[in-house]
């Protein structure tokens, strides 16, 4: 959404200036409530045809329309499958948690946008501050980011997202009329299944000076259409997390190649079940070039403070003004062993 008392209302936005509006009424109806997803819920299918939000076989559900024929259809665990025509200016619903974190969210989603006004994405609130976010897999004809000031990207997941933030000016949100911003992350390559890694976009945020409130409302994966007409069919879930069987083996790692003082020292970051961070600490010069070399089965899933080029095999990093400390996630594969590290000046 963008700020309407500062920016010019434009053919191709006033639909998207719309469509949010509806999201956002959409979350006041928004309940509060805690809710662990599991596979141990057997409840039968259930088809919404008007706007209602709670939970089914474990996950929370939102469901809101402004009339028309919109329905979403609720079935085993976090699946849901929605279809809508022209008949509905607007509608948004979709599964997940009634109380959004840095959870790992898995999906699958048979969407089917056309070239239409919708879009399929990881949608939450949070308050104090009040802040309305979005990470954006796919999107029919309209790019959600259009308008928004845009501050970086971000690398993750195996594609690059674009950072971005606007303000909506005394706009309905789950505390009814407010101003506040919303922070997106727009996916470059649109795709319709993966994983979300939803602590590296809140860090991302963070490093561009965007900060989210710290109470947190729901957060479901979202499907939402706009004066179109559309299917969609997902199933979301969250992703495995805890510490790995086996941790990455190696020690602090020091690498020159022996071409000057230029020094790049791994150390350890957070772990997970399928993958680890490494912070690297570059010293000795300004001007470097850090130079990593991946195992068997590994491959780079999010980097920060670094432009980072290549996935597996050797991987090189430079400097892009963030300063010499910068930081990789790597997917294991089974393989936990740091990667080798030399440093030299560009």
């Amino acid at each position: 959404m963008t700020d309407t008392s500062h920016t010019p209302t434009r053919r191709g936005r006033r639909g998207r200036i719309r469509l949010l509006l509806g999201a956002a009424c959409a979350a006041v109806l928004a309940v509060a409530g805690t809710v662990t997803a599991t596979n141990a819920y057997a409840e039968a299918d259930r088809t919404l045809t008007s706007s209602l939000t709670g939970t089914h076989n474990g996950y929370y559900f939102s469901f809101w329309k402004d009339g028309g024929n919109a329905s979403m259809t609720l079935r085993e665990n976090g699946r849901y499958s929605s279809s809508w025509d022209r008949s509905t200016n607007n509608w948004v619903g979709g599964k997940g948690w009634a109380t959004g974190s840095r959870r790992t969210v898995s999906y699958s989603a048979n969407y089917n946008p056309g070239n239409n006004n919708t879009y399929l994405a990881l949608y939450g609130w949070t308050r104090n501050p009040l802040i309305e976010y979005y990470v954006v897999e796919n999107f029919g004809s309209y790019n959600p980011s259009s308008g928004a000031q845009r501050l970086g990207t971000v690398t993750t997941d195996g594609g690059t997202y674009d950072i971005l933030r606007s303000q909506r000016v005394n706009a309905p949100s789950i505390d009814g009329n407010q101003t506040f911003y919303q922070y997106w992350s727009v996916r470059q390559n649109k795709r319709s299944s993966g994983t979300i890694t939803t602590a590296n976009h809140f860090d991302a945020w963070a490093r561009a000076g965007l900060n989210l409130g710290t109470n947190h409302s729901y957060q479901i994966m979202a499907t939402e259409g706009y004066q179109s007409s559309g299917s969609s069919d997902v199933t979301v879930q969250e992703g495995g997390g805890g510490n790995p069987t086996s941790g990455p083996t190696s020690a602090p790692t020091t690498g020159n190649p022996g071409n000057g003082t230029c020094n790049a020292t791994l150390s350890a970051g957070q772990q997970w079940g399928d993958r680890f961070n490494l912070n690297v600490a570059v010293s000795g010069t300004n001007n470097w070039v850090v130079r990593l070399g991946l195992g068997g089965g590994q491959s780079i899933q999010n980097s920060w403070n670094a432009s980072v080029s290549g996935t597996s095999g050797t991987v090189t990093a430079r400097p892009n003004g963030n300063g010499n400390n910068f930081g990789i996630t790597v997917m294991a594969n089974g393989n936990w062993n740091w990667p080798t590290v030399t440093c030299g000046t560009s």
